[in-house]
């Protein structure tokens, strides 16, 4: 009923001007403003499936990933990010390499977790064909 539907995702923030600051500026993704400024929308590469980020004054992060980034080079990507004053995450189940990368081979793809101001988690993971 609802697969050919063009649906997108969206996550709240408790600050929207912190928010465009650190996907525009520290991640690098271009944002456009819909509603007058009140709603951020992500425009990543296929722009088909927008994600959207909205205020939310009680906000309260997930404890689950919200997004994930496929990049080709994960350790590129985590050292550019670190390199922007993105702090990894590091979970007690996962065991991580020096760059806070976890996983590879049996334990499914390489993946390393941040979180945006608003302590969303987000993530990027490896993917040879990103």
């Amino acid at each position: 009923m609802l697969g050919s539907t063009k649906a997108f995702a969206g996550f709240a923030v408790d600050d929207l001007d912190a928010a465009r600051t650190f996907y525009s500026d520290t991640l690098g993704i271009e944002i456009e403003e819909q509603m007058g400024g009140m709603i951020l929308e992500l425009q990543l590469a296929d722009g088909e499936r927008p994600v959207i980020i909205y205020p939310k004054p009680d906000h309260e992060p997930a404890a689950f990933t919200v997004l994930n980034f496929p990049v080709g080079d994960i350790e590129a990507t985590v050292e550019a990010l670190t390199a922007h004053g993105v702090e990894l995450q590091r979970y007690d189940s996962f065991d991580h390499d020096a760059q806070g990368i976890a996983g590879g081979g049996e334990d499914g793809p390489r993946i390393a977790w941040f979180t945006d101001p608003a302590g969303n988690i987000l993530s990027v993971i490896e993917d040879p064909e990103a």
